[in-house]
This record gives C-alpha cells, structure tokens and sequence, in this order.
C-alpha cells in the first residue's frame, strides 16, 4: 500500500510541476526540461572580445572557405553570387517525390542516375545518415551505440526496398519519427542522388 501512496505523491508532485501555477508573474526564467538549443551563446554585432587578440569578436571567414552553397566571384561568373544548390523549387514530381497525393516511381527525366551521381549520392549519405542509418542502411548506426532512441529504420530491409523512389524522396525531404527533414539540408539534386544510393544498397543486400 505504501507504494501505491509513493507513487501517487510522486504523480501528484510532477503534475503540479509540470502545469505551475496559472496568472502569476516571475522574474526568473521558466525551468525548460528540452530546452532544445533554443539558448545559444553568441557575440553581438560590433562587441569587443578579449578571446581574440585583436579584440573584436565579428572575425572575418577562414581563409579559402566559402559560405554553404555560394562562390566568390571570380573572372567569368559576372560577380554573380546566386546558389547552384536548390532546396526547394515548386511542386513537380522532381521536387515533391509526389504525383499528386501518389508516391512515384524511378527518378525525375531531368537526372542522369550514372557513376557519378550514385558516388554523390554515397558522399552525401556518409555524411547525413550512416550516423542513425548505418554504413550498409541496416539501422545500426553509431548513435545506436550512445543514445537510448527507438530503433532506426533499416533501410535494406524488404518493406523499405518496397517503397517507390518518390516515398524515399518525401521522406528525406520532410522527415519521419525521430528523424527531422533534410530539406535545408540536402540539396533537390542531392536527396535524389541519396534515394539512388539507397536503392543500390538495397540492390546490394538482394532485396
């Protein structure tokens, strides 16, 4: 009996917690219990540092880097800075994976699914998803081996070799469960170059 009392102390505790009183005003931040990187550190435009030597801290890019997608400009491209990478362009099957409200099979006519593009593909999967997918697309990443998360898709198994081109597509783009969208991430280009890799891992498992 002194258990069923425990826990409903406990239960009554945590709810009290968690609501928090209704109408009152307080100075001190709410406690966050996911706080969800919502409160990062920064500098200010134009504030001093002491961590640098020359005491500013707005520092100019690392040299030979240049910013997510974007070239410097240089003889021949006109000063033009516009992105090659498109992450989102309209509602054509190309961008959506969609045919209406139907998932598509194969790949847009626009791509030429060859040795090179299947090795972007790869780069960009080594990058983005052997983390949770692993290297082979089993579900055994190595985050599998750190976080206790639910299992994450095994991507050679038959039910995913199933899915049409268009459905791998989509949920790159958007995301699934656990797993957040990809779409700012990965280029229209690169998540169909990922879908390709995917469905030659597949290939590879015999399914």
């Amino acid at each position: 009996m002194r258990w069923f009392f425990l826990i409903l102390a406990i239960a009554v505790v945590a709810t009290v917690y968690a609501l928090g009183p209704r109408g009152e005003k307080f100075s001190d931040p709410p406690f966050e219990l996911f706080p969800d990187m919502d409160h990062q550190y920064r500098v200010n435009y134009q504030k001093p540092s002491d961590f640098f030597e020359d005491g500013q801290a707005s520092r100019e890019p690392v040299a030979g880097t240049v910013p997510l997608g974007f070239t410097f400009p240089h003889e021949g491209n006109n000063d033009d800075l516009s992105t090659p990478l498109d992450f989102s362009r309209g509602d054509s099957y190309a961008d959506t994976g969609l045919f209406g409200d139907f998932y598509g099979s194969g790949y847009p006519e626009t791509l030429k699914v060859d040795e090179e593009f299947l090795a972007r593909g790869e780069q960009r999967y080594q990058i983005t998803c052997t983390p949770c997918h692993g290297e082979s697309g089993n579900g055994v990443g190595v985050v599998s081996k750190y976080w206790a998360i639910p299992p994450t898709a095994n991507l050679i198994d038959a039910r995913v070799s199933a899915m049409p081109e268009g459905q791998i597509f989509w949920t790159i783009t958007h995301g699934k469960g656990l797993m957040g969208p990809y779409n700012g991430v990965l280029s229209v280009n690169d998540r169909w170059a990922v879908v390709a890799y995917v469905k030659a891992l597949q290939a590879a498992a015999g399914n």
